[in-house]
């Protein structure tokens, strides 16, 4: 092992001599050979200090040789220049500098200005995007009574929707955990199909995938007219975001949830939470007719909940 010392000495003697290989050359350019001795000196001297003095342990000459021989260059190529342009944007965002941060592309050839490096300007997010959405949500239509969990897993989410281990629940209001990424967790669930868990047209199963920090929400629509080589269809990119609902001084519910009286007083909202009820289907809707007389008086109460609609006595 080269001293520290012999190391400084072998560095200054090595640069006299390449510098004099160098003005020999026609071309004015040196060539790296792992088995010239000025080159492998050069760097086993550069690499011993270099490693002094950020703590890493130092190599014998015989060790240098061995993996030099085996480095690829790669200080010119393209994954080179792309990851300089992204620090290069980081530092933008570092200093909050966010409006001037651009997408550069690299050119194979100069554009008509002469430019290899062509910046751009960001786009925005695609507010129907799955991905790019504040709350990622998607419909999908399959048959319940044939796709099984393992396809749920293997062809929706990781192939269509580009999870890499997904963790699937399904919000039935008990936190069911259809799939898990910790393996042998509920690999049994794996052959059987949806419907053999309850879920059905109007179900909805929340994925995350926390390698990625990816949550999706996928709207269950059962068709038995889905099969063959088509095993699920995705309806749209995202459902439209609900509107969130009108803050008024006598009661914060909306003209659906509020209680109407044949007499037209107003009572209090029935409005079903999300924590009491998570299974209904969004287009799912009921009726119900109660009708009692009381003499000659009949009153009917008509109560909006969510898109169910009662009408009791």
């Amino acid at each position: 092992m080269w001293t520290l010392q012999y190391a400084a000495d072998m560095l200054g003697r090595t640069l006299d001599a390449l510098k004099v290989e160098r003005q020999t050359r026609d071309d004015k350019q040196l060539v790296w050979d792992k088995d010239d001795t000025d080159s492998l000196d050069f760097v086993t001297a550069v690499a011993n200090l270099r490693a002094h003095i950020f703590g890493i342990k130092r190599k014998s000459r015989f060790e240098v040789k061995a993996m030099a021989g085996n480095i690829i260059p790669a200080i010119a190529t393209t994954n080179a220049v792309i990851a300089g342009l992204v620090v290069m944007e980081a530092f933008k965002i570092l200093q909050g500098r966010l409006s001037e941060c651009k997408t550069i592309y690299l050119s194979k050839r100069p554009n008509v200005r002469k430019k290899l490096l062509v910046p751009c300007s960001l786009v925005e997010p695609n507010p129907k995007c799955y991905v790019c959405s504040s709350k990622p949500e998607v419909t999908v239509t399959l048959n319940t009574d044939v796709l099984t969990v393992k396809s749920l897993e293997d062809r929706i989410l990781k192939e269509r929707f580009g999870m890499v281990a997904p963790d699937v629940e399904i919000q039935d209001g008990r936190g069911t955990i259809l799939i898990s990424s910790e393996e042998g967790e509920t690999e049994e669930n794996g052959p059987r199909p949806l419907s053999a868990f309850g879920i059905g047209g109007g179900s909805r199963l929340q994925a995350d995938d926390f390698l990625q920090s990816y949550t999706l929400v996928l709207n269950i629509q059962h068709s038995d007219e889905v099969a063959g080589d088509v095993d699920f269809v995705v309806e749209g990119d995202v459902p439209a975001p609900e509107p969130e609902p009108e803050e008024s001084k006598s009661t914060s519910a909306t003209t659906a949830d509020i209680a109407l009286l044949s007499g037209g007083a107003v009572v209090e909202s029935r409005k079903r939470r999300a924590s009491d009820s998570v299974d209904a289907a969004p287009e799912a809707k009921r009726v119900r007719e109660n009708s009692t007389s009381a003499g000659n008086t009949s009153r009917n109460t008509v109560i909006a909940v969510d898109d169910d609609i009662e009408v009791i006595s």
